[in-house]
């Protein structure tokens, strides 16, 4: 009897301690609330991958995912407090700062687009074939669009008056099919959505003229990971925790983006998988494998192009002043640059 007292004594004591542990184990990792810019998409395996593979978890981090509904408003709920760190347009966070230079500090700590998605779509039938066929023609554009507010660093680059062109502001839903239609001639719209929004309408590449602005001369970057000034004082290894494991997504969505599809899949059934693998890679191509990126490491900025970009975003959108390059990205928690060379052969 005694035996099975002690074995029974043992047993509890040994319940006990594991479940003490697991509880200690789940209290010390950090929760992170993380806001996407759009909806479950291409572009968002490798966030959603970090979370479903562990990469999160293995640096101590409890990392809930949600879709968005643009960069502006990821950045209005990290800098609220909403959510400790999302994925934004880092002009919209140019923007956000010179309006709010007493509000709540959030900066960029990882830039994924390295270079702007905003392109313009124009149709050939127009005669259209570069940025000088624009003037006097009809563009079409949400008014939030960052083609529509960069408009002017791009005419500028090209030797265009920023009002040599008849604007429309136009529904979100509507731009491609104005374009299809005819009732525009061209609009603006980021590089891997209205192309695949064009080809579903009809329209395809032998329809348009595409002029992707970091082709012509525009130096702006675009989406980034941003943190709150908050969250990132109080908790520097998490921000550089979470920066190692989207580094390592990353890398492995790079290498095999066919494969990394599933993980968006997994989150959203309904989506047509070819279609999100094509906008996947467009966005590498097009915007996150870069020659900048690879010269310094994804994730990284220029400070010259930084602070050439901002005083840019400044002027074209009117803002009240210039925020200082420090205060719209920090590169403190970035991982090692060896490790940042992600980008295959």
């Amino acid at each position: 009897m005694f035996r099975w007292k002690h074995y029974l004594s043992c047993a509890a004591v040994s319940v006990v301690a594991g479940v003490l542990f697991a509880s200690a184990a789940s209290a010390q990792e950090t929760r992170i609330r993380f806001q996407l810019d759009w909806r479950f998409e291409g572009p968002s395996a490798p966030f959603l991958m970090a979370v479903e593979r562990g990469y999160f978890a293995e640096e101590g981090l409890n990392v809930v995912v949600d879709s968005g509904s643009g960069s502006a408003g990821a950045i209005n709920r990290v800098a609220s407090g909403a959510y400790e760190m999302g994925f934004g347009d880092m002009n919209a966070l140019v923007e956000f700062l010179a309006n709010n230079p007493d509000g709540p500090g959030i900066k960029g700590v990882y830039v994924v687009y390295d270079g702007t998605p905003a392109a313009v779509f124009a149709r050939r039938d127009r005669g259209i074939e570069s940025p000088a066929d624009l003037e006097g023609k009809t563009m079409g554009a949400p008014s939030f669009d960052t083609g529509y507010r960069a408009w002017g660093i791009f005419a500028s680059a090209n030797g265009l008056a920023a009002d040599s062109v008849d604007w429309q502001n136009v529904d979100p839903a509507l731009r491609e099919t104005l374009l299809v239609r005819g009732d525009v001639d061209a609009i603006t719209g980021f590089y891997f959505t209205s192309l695949l929004n064009l080809e579903s309408r009809g329209m395809g590449m032998d329809d348009l003229t595409i002029m992707p602005f970091p082709e012509f001369d525009v130096p702006l970057y675009g989406n980034a990971i941003v943190v709150s000034n908050r969250f990132a004082e109080s908790n520097p290894e998490a921000v550089s925790g979470f920066l190692r494991a989207f580094n390592r997504a990353l890398r492995e969505t790079l290498a095999d983006p066919d494969a990394a599809i599933q993980y968006v899949r997994n989150r959203d059934s309904l989506i047509d998988v070819e279609m999100e693998t094509r906008r996947l890679r467009l966005a590498i191509e097009s915007s996150i494998d870069t020659e900048d990126a690879r010269a310094h490491g994804a994730g990284a900025v220029n400070q010259e192009r930084l602070e050439r970009s901002i005083q840019l975003v400044a002027d074209a959108y009117d803002l009240p002043q210039v925020p200082d390059a420090d205060s719209v990205f920090s590169s403190e928690f970035l991982p090692d640059q060896q490790d940042r060379m992600i980008f295959p052969d």
